[in-house]
C-alpha cells in the first residue's frame, strides 16, 4: 500500500535527535497559532489561570520531501509524533501540567511542511488585579519561547494574521463567569546575561468577569439593608423601637458580611473595592446608630435637668430651623405653644377647682389668696386651730409641687424640640454622604467597565 511505503520510505533512515535541515545555517521557522477554547478558572488567591487552548505548530523538515507520483498521488500523511522531530516549544507562565490530552499524530505534507495540532489545558502563573471585582477584566499572557534553540537555531512567526487571531471566538465556549473579549499576539527578541538572542511569541488573553451573580448576591442586599438603615430615621426619635431597629440592622449586617466572605476573593496584594464598599457600609451603619442613640438621649431628659443652654437654642432652633425648613419651623413653634397654653389652662383649672373657691385666674394668686382669707375667715371663728394650719402647709406643698412638674414639663419639650430638630439635620448629613458615597462607587465601577 501507499501509505506503508511512504512511510518506511521517510522514517527508515530519519534522525530524529538533530534539528532537520541540511545546512546547519538554515534557521527553522515555526509558526504558531493560538484559539481560547475555555476559561476553566481563575485562582486570585494563588494567582493561577487555567484555560483550554488549541495550539498549532507548523515547520518544514527538509527530511520529509518526497515525490507524489511514487506513491500514488499521495501529498499528505500523518506520522507518530514520536517518530520524528518537533520544536522544543514551551509556555513560560507554566506553573503545573494540566490533563490535556495526548494526540500521538502530526501532518506531514509532501513539501515537508509538518502541521502539529493538539488541545492543550494551560495552568499558568498571571498577575490578577481584582480591586475593581466583580468588574475586573484581567489581561494574562501565554509566552511561547524556544527553551534551548536560540534565534539563529528556531524563530518564531505568527501562523495567522494579527487581526484574525484578536478577535477569533469561533470556537469559545461562552457560558462560564468570564467573558473572552480578545486575544493580542507580539513577537520580541530577548537575551539573557548578554548571551544568544532567544525568539518569544506573546499571547495576551484579554477576559472580563461576567458581574451579574456577584450584584444580585452581594450589591443588591447590602444596598437594601442602607436603604432600610434610611428608612428607620423616620420612626419617632422619642421612642425607643428606632435604637432596637437599628441594632438589627447592624447585626443583619454582620451575618450578611460572614456569609459573603467565602465569596470575596482573597489575595496578599490588596482588597478589592468591594470590600472597602462593605467596610464602609458597616461604619455608616455604626455612625447611624451612634446619632440616634444621641438623639434617644436627648428627648429622654430626666427630672432636675438643667434648661437648654442659649447659645443650644441659637444654634439649632433658629439658625438651623432656618437652613433646614421655614414653614415647619413656624408650625412646630404654633404647636408648641398652643399645646403649652392649654395644658396648662387644664392644670390651671383643675387645681383651681380642687384647691380655691374664689375663680381667680393665675394658680399662684389663687392659691396666696384663697390662703389668706381661709385663714382670716378661720381666725375670726376658730383662733389658733391646728386645722387651718395644716391646710396651709398642704395647699403650699401642692402649689410648689404643680409648679415643679410645670417646670419639668417646659425642660422636657425643650429638650424634646431640640433633639428633633437635632435629628432632621443629622438625618441630612447622613443622607447626603450616603448619596455622595453611592455616586462616587458607581461611577468609578462605571469608568473601569467601560474601559
Amino acid at each position: 500500500p501507499a501509505l506503508r511505503r511512504l512511510s518506511h520510505y521517510l522514517l527508515a533512515h530519519y534522525q530524529k535527535g538533530t534539528r532537520p535541515v541540511r545546512d546547519w545555517r538554515t534557521t527553522t521557522n515555526v509558526a504558531i497559532d493560538l484559539m481560547v477554547y475555555a476559561i476553566l478558572s481563575v485562582d486570585e488567591k494563588n494567582q493561577v489561570l487555567t484555560t483550554y487552548i488549541w495550539y498549532r505548530q507548523h515547520w518544514t523538515d527538509e527530511f520529509l520531501r518526497w515525490d507524489p507520483a511514487r506513491f500514488d498521488n499521495l501529498t499528505q500523511i500523518s506520522l507518530p509524533v514520536e517518530s520524528i522531530w518537533v520544536p522544543d516549544i514551551l509556555i513560560n507562565e507554566f506553573v503545573d501540567v494540566g490533563k490535556s490530552p495526548h494526540v500521538p499524530y502530526v501532518y506531514v505534507s509532501h513539501h515537508g511542511e509538518v502541521q502539529n495540532l493538539k488541545p492543550i489545558q494551560v495552568m499558568t502563573a498571571c498577575s490578577l488585579d481584582i480591586y475593581n471585582f466583580p468588574f475586573d477584566v484581567q489581561n494574562c499572557s501565554l509566552t511561547f519561547t524556544s527553551w534551548l534553540h536560540h534565534i539563529r537555531d528556531i524563530n518564531l512567526s505568527l501562523w495567522r494574521q494579527p487581526e484574525l487571531v484578536k478577535f477569533d471566538r469561533s470556537v469559545f465556549m461562552n457560558q462560564g463567569e468570564w467573558e473572552l473579549l480578545y486575544v493580542l499576539s507580539h513577537f520580541q527578541e530577548f537575551s539573557v546575561k548578554s548571551s544568544d538572542s532567544y525568539s518569544e511569541m506573546k499571547f495576551y488573553v484579554v477576559i472580563r468577569r461576567r458581574p451579574l451573580f456577584y450584584t444580585v448576591s452581594l450589591l443588591l442586599p447590602s444596598i437594601f439593608l442602607m436603604v432600610m438603615d434610611i428608612v428607620g430615621f423616620y420612626l419617632p426619635p422619642h421612642s425607643g423601637e428606632r435604637v432596637s431597629f437599628k441594632i438589627t440592622l447592624l447585626l443583619g449586617y454582620s451575618v450578611f458580611l460572614i456569609i459573603v466572605s467565602d465569596t470575596l476573593p482573597a489575595t496578599a496584594v490588596g482588597t478589592p473595592l468591594i470590600g472597602i464598599y462593605f467596610v464602609v457600609c458597616m461604619a455608616l451603619l455604626v455612625i447611624s446608630l451612634t446619632e440616634t442613640i444621641l438623639i434617644v438621649r436627648l428627648v429622654h431628659k430626666q427630672d432636675l435637668q438643667p434648661h437648654v443652654p442659649e447659645w443650644v437654642k441659637h444654634l439649632l432652633l433658629e439658625r438651623a430651623t432656618i437652613l433646614l425648613c421655614v414653614r415647619d419651623r413656624k408650625k412646630f413653634s404654633q404647636s408648641r405653644t398652643q399645646s403649652l397654653d392649654i395644658s396648662r389652662q387644664v392644670e390651671n383649672n383643675d387645681s383651681t377647682a380642687k384647691l380655691t373657691p374664689y375663680g381667680c385666674e393665675d394658680p399662684r394668686e389663687c392659691g396666696a389668696v384663697g390662703g389668706t382669707r381661709s385663714a382670716l375667715a378661720f381666725a375670726g371663728r376658730t383662733e389658733g386651730s391646728a386645722a387651718l394650719q395644716e391646710v396651709l402647709r398642704e395647699t403650699t406643698a401642692i402649689r410648689q409641687l404643680l409648679e415643679k412638674r410645670e417646670e419639668f414639663r417646659d425642660v422636657a419639650r425643650e429638650w424634646l424640640q431640640v433633639g428633633y430638630v437635632l435629628d432632621v439635620l443629622l438625618f441630612r448629613v447622613y443622607l447626603a454622604a450616603v448619596l455622595a458615597y453611592s455616586i462616587t462607587l458607581g461611577t468609578l465601577w462605571s469608568v473601569w467597565k467601560d474601559a
